[in-house]
């Protein structure tokens, strides 16, 4: 009789507890980062030439974000505001800041990290993250405060240097601060050649280990490896669709004879391709079939109800080495590309996807950033939210109240003759070309109205004009190097 009371009591305590006290295990974290995809580039978001199936099936299971932003139109400032949760006008890095040369010998990197500097990685470590970054880096190499292992990384695979990345068949990548030697010949992919060149001309830019498909081994055995009972933040940053137009033929094939295309002989930099149209296409559907292959090995370990997909682009469409992005609408009709505070360089695509917790089919108008990963994880993974720049999405991911809203977002970029935008709810302030003209006029924009930019209020709106002006000047805090001070300057050059 006392047995049998004490194995009731014990089912009690055990099972009778209150299902709010049982803490949910932390979500998987897998943030994918294209390069120079347009907002356009993807089925999901209009583009009729190229074919992304996986991508258009992860936003229609989740949910597609129309108004994104990156923190910065070109590379390294925009991933260090999208690990570090800050805009352009507190960011350390604030431009592509870049130190030695395209030789293997002279390969120098860029800018790097502080080492005290809060990431993305480093914080999820504290919550008992298993971490690790694979693809490009591009904030600085080993030997420096910027290597991944010094910024909360626990493992790393690919290219250190953006230079490097250029080339689709480099000799060599790197793995954990050590050289990962790939059986490819040096070579500069921005040789010119002749136009009428034979086909030996063009086959002088291809090699035998192919960089992205190495990139997706090493990502696909991480989530082979890691630990079942700790959860993991995969961030793959791919190389791809940034220019060389460097792609294994046996891809190309598929596009050929869909386009209106000519031979592309390296006049505008980077590598020649006989079909660069199809090539381009054809690194974009690489690109999604990667995708496709992380999201299947999700599923193969049981856990994609426990894993949150993320999917976005560093900036806007490239400009340069045979891309007509006109052909492809790739910044879906947006003003401006790469490189411009327009939209065309800054919005882009971002897509959320976890099984049974972000309901399917939606669209989000939302007005974000990548900044706001931080405060994000930091909510996802049980920690507090930090960043006084970002706001946590996860109430619109998941349809709950509470969602916060910014109040303006703030670009700054210090290349292309220095440009600054705000954004305060359908309004846009923009100002170009301010080394050259330090009191260029503001250009105003309704995106509501105008999403093109194509009508500038700003002679009809002096209030409004006043209003982001005030916020240009809260937001703007100077930099630490002089090559990117063009706001207000400290010191006259």
């Amino acid at each position: 009789m006392k047995k049998s009371v004490l194995i009731l009591l014990g089912i009690c305590f055990f099972g009778c507890k209150n299902p709010q006290a049982v803490k949910a295990p932390a979500p998987n974290i897998i943030y994918i980062f294209a390069d120079d995809l347009g907002y356009g580039e993807l089925g999901a978001y209009g583009q009729e030439k190229i074919k992304t199936p996986h991508l258009d099936r992860l936003a229609a299971g989740g949910m597609r974000f129309t108004q994104h932003y990156t923190g910065a139109p070109v590379c390294a400032p925009s991933r260090y505001m999208l690990l570090t949760g800050t805009h352009a006008g507190h960011a350390y890095i604030r431009g592509n800041y870049e130190l030695g040369q395209f030789a293997d010998d002279k390969e120098g990197g860029q800018m790097p990290i502080p080492e005290t500097t809060p990431t993305l990685a480093k914080m999820l470590k504290k919550a008992g993250y298993q971490t690790a970054m694979v693809g490009k880096w591009g904030l600085g190499m080993n030997g420096t405060t910027g290597s991944p292992l010094l910024q909360g990384f626990d493992y790393y695979y690919g290219y250190l240097d953006q230079k490097q990345a250029h080339n689709y068949y480099p000799t060599h990548l790197w793995e954990n601060d050590k050289v990962a030697s790939l059986d490819n010949d040096y070579f500069l992919v921005h040789n010119q050649i002749k136009e009428g060149s034979d086909q030996a001309a063009f086959d002088q830019f291809k090699g035998n280990d192919f960089a992205p498909d190495r990139m997706i081994e090493k990502a696909l055995h991480f989530l082979d490896t890691t630990a079942v009972e700790k959860p993991f933040f995969l961030y793959y940053p791919s190389p791809i669709p940034h220019v060389s137009l460097q792609v294994p033929d046996s891809l190309v094939l598929q596009y050929q004879g869909q386009f209106e295309e000519q031979p592309y002989y390296g006049n505008q930099g980077y590598t020649a391709h006989q079909y660069p149209f199809s090539a381009y296409a054809a690194m974009i559907t690489h690109l999604d079939s990667e995708v496709g292959k992380i999201w299947e090995a999700v599923i193969a370990r049981g856990q994609e109800e426990n894993t949150l997909i993320l999917f976005s682009s560093d900036n806007g469409p490239t400009f340069a080495g045979g891309i007509d992005a006109d052909y492809f609408n790739s910044a879906a009709g947006f003003r401006g590309l790469k490189m411009d505070v327009y939209e065309g360089g800054i919005r882009v695509p971002f897509i959320a996807y976890w099984k049974n917790k972000i309901k399917p089919g939606q669209t989000s108008d939302l007005v974000s950033g990548h900044w706001d990963m931080y405060n994000t994880f930091a909510e996802l993974s049980g920690q507090e939210p930090t960043s006084p720049d970002g706001i946590s999405l996860l109430p619109e991911l998941l349809g709950k109240e509470g969602q916060k809203n910014h109040p303006y977002l703030y670009f700054e970029y210090p290349e292309k003759r220095g440009q600054i935008a705000v954004r305060m709810g359908d309004w846009k302030g923009v100002k170009i070309d301010m080394k050259t003209n330090p009191m260029a006029a503001w250009e105003l924009y309704n995106l509501k109205n105008d999403p093109r930019e194509t009508e500038n209020l700003a002679a009809r709106q002096p209030e409004v004009i006043q209003k982001i002006d005030s916020l240009q000047r809260l937001a703007h805090r100077h930099p630490h190097i002089r090559d990117w001070e063009f706001i207000d300057p400290k010191f006259k050059k």
